[in-house]
């Protein structure tokens, strides 16, 4: 059989540095990617610096947008642009992780459509916050994300070969092509935060299964603090998008209207936790979520 061909997406936004890295690291996989197509999201750093000295092994494509679309919106334009170029695999990842050498190869072993590579963090310990388990049934589980890689098994040596997994991070998600042709592309309406779970609940909806494989490595360059700005701007978007979620996925009427409970209870506690901000973001957000109740037509399916 003739090899996959694989294109490597990479969204960045003024982290020149980080870029880099992550450069050097598809630079030097033992499987070297077809393609790479980096988005810049109207970086305004020495990004175009860095592409102009990529590596010379480097097949590279670059995509400069001239607004900042949010990870969603060059997610959305660099898997678009993988799939019009016509390669057999597309493999997401963001500009703050560095793939181990073998990481694309381990994955492109696996006769899979939907995999992902698992994270650690510099000192080697188990960052991976896919889900396990991501309920849309229960109305009482204000986190729909009740279980987790990292939680689960606490090291990566803990792992089995391959754990099923329901959500994910675009930070090594791997898809053929038959997925996006079947489910469309990730929704730019995002901006940032939930575009990948909404990416991978409408896989597993179409019917695929997404296994995160123990031995593919991505380091994570950066530690995870976001979860803490729920009173700035990144607060509202992780309010709006969650909502969104439950609005397009929930089982059933309890779990659609929960986006107003947990605003009700974020507002009742805001005196003692995030104070006017992150009140403000959750009201705001449960109120502009209604509008992203539908997929956008963008992000549709590409042919029937």
């Amino acid at each position: 059989m003739t090899p996959e061909t694989v294109a490597v997406v990479v969204v960045t936004f003024n982290r020149a540095d980080l870029l880099a890295r992550v450069l050097a690291g598809l630079a030097a996989q033992t499987r070297v990617p077809d393609l790479v197509v980096v988005v810049d999201n109207a970086s305004t750093d020495h990004t175009r610096d860095v592409l102009d000295a990529a590596p010379a092994g480097l097949a590279l494509e670059r995509v400069h947008l001239d607004d900042n679309t949010g990870g969603a919106g060059g997610f959305h334009v660099g898997t678009r642009t993988a799939y019009e170029r016509g390669l057999d695999r597309i493999w997401l990842i963001d500009d703050d992780v560095v793939p181990a050498p073998d990481c694309l190869a381990v994955l492109m072993a696996q006769d899979e459509a939907c995999l992902t590579s698992v994270r650690e963090d510099l000192s080697g310990a188990l960052v991976e916050k896919a889900a396990t388990r991501f309920d849309l049934d229960n109305p009482l589980a204000i986190k729909p994300k009740t279980g987790m890689v990292e939680t689960d098994y606490g090291t990566r040596a803990a792992m089995p070969e391959r754990v099923e997994v329901e959500n994910v991070a675009f930070e090594g998600f791997l898809v053929r092509r038959e997925v996006v042709t079947r489910i469309g592309l990730p929704d730019p309406a995002f901006f940032i935060f939930y575009d990948d779970a909404d990416y991978a609940i409408r896989a597993r909806r179409a019917g695929y299964r997404i296994w995160a494989v123990r031995d593919a490595v991505l380091v994570r360059q950066l530690a995870f603090d976001q979860q803490h700005d729920l009173a700035g701007w990144k607060g509202y978007y992780m309010y709006r998008n969650l909502f969104v979620v439950h609005r397009r996925y929930g089982a059933n009427a309890l779990v659609r209207l929960k986006p107003w409970l947990i605003a009700l209870v974020v507002v009742l506690l805001s005196p003692v936790r995030g104070g006017r901000g992150e009140a403000g973001n959750v009201v705001r957000a449960a109120r502009d979520a209604r509008a992203l109740a539908v997929l956008s037509p963008e992000a549709r399916p590409l042919r029937r």
